[in-house]
């Protein structure tokens, strides 16, 4: 059990020395009394003790920054999985749309309502072209899914639908893609997903 502050004469030490009121005080900083009001009054009123204010004050302010940073961080990861999920679905959405009607990509089985939107190049191992429209296209769910895309004939039908300019630039992107560690941001997504919405509208 620790005993109580002994009453000691308030009087200026260290920083604050030459203030004080020498009145008995239990609790004191830099030797003042704070139950006397010296420790305040010398904050208040000389340099010292504006420098030393000031850099509580600004020190304050600098943990109550970095909590609001840390704090906005954390809520904004927390909605990224949801984020990445309704930009993928509206991207989808609009590839689907987009191919109705044309056959599957990779083996040109006829177009059905169970056509899925897949991707070239996976969006798993290339993510900065995982929403890229170039990237992706109808296809069946033999390919999709059984046939883990069916690269090989992808390949060779993909350059004949987009053309091979734009089959030049997707394969670029991919080479880019390998470079990078590329994580999404909310307000790309969100672009993202803006984009996608007003190309479901002009169709």
């Amino acid at each position: 059990m620790s005993l109580p502050p002994k009453d000691k004469p308030c009087k200026g030490t260290g920083l604050a020395k030459g203030y004080g009121c020498s009145k008995p005080t239990k609790y004191r900083v830099y030797g003042l009394g704070k139950m006397c009001g010296c420790y305040s009054d010398w904050l208040l009123n000389s340099e010292n003790g504006k420098i030393k204010l000031d850099k509580a004050m600004f020190h304050s302010s600098q943990t109550r920054r970095d909590f609001e940073k840390a704090e906005k961080e954390h809520k904004e990861s927390k909605g990224l999985p949801a984020l990445l999920v309704n930009v993928r679905t509206v991207c989808h959405t609009y590839i689907k749309l987009r191919d109705k009607g044309k056959p599957c990509i990779s083996c040109g089985t006829p177009w059905n309502k169970y056509f899925q939107a897949g991707h070239y190049f996976k969006a798993e191992t290339f993510s900065t072209i995982e929403y890229n429209e170039l990237n992706i296209s109808g296809q069946c769910q033999l390919c999709n899914l059984r046939k883990n895309g069916n690269f090989g004939d992808y390949s060779l039908r993909l350059p004949k639908r987009i053309g091979q300019e734009k089959f030049d630039e997707i394969t670029q992107l991919a080479e880019i893609d390998k470079k990078i560690n590329h994580k999404w941001d909310r307000e790309k997504l969100k672009e993202i997903r803006k984009y996608y919405q007003t190309k479901i509208k002009e169709l």
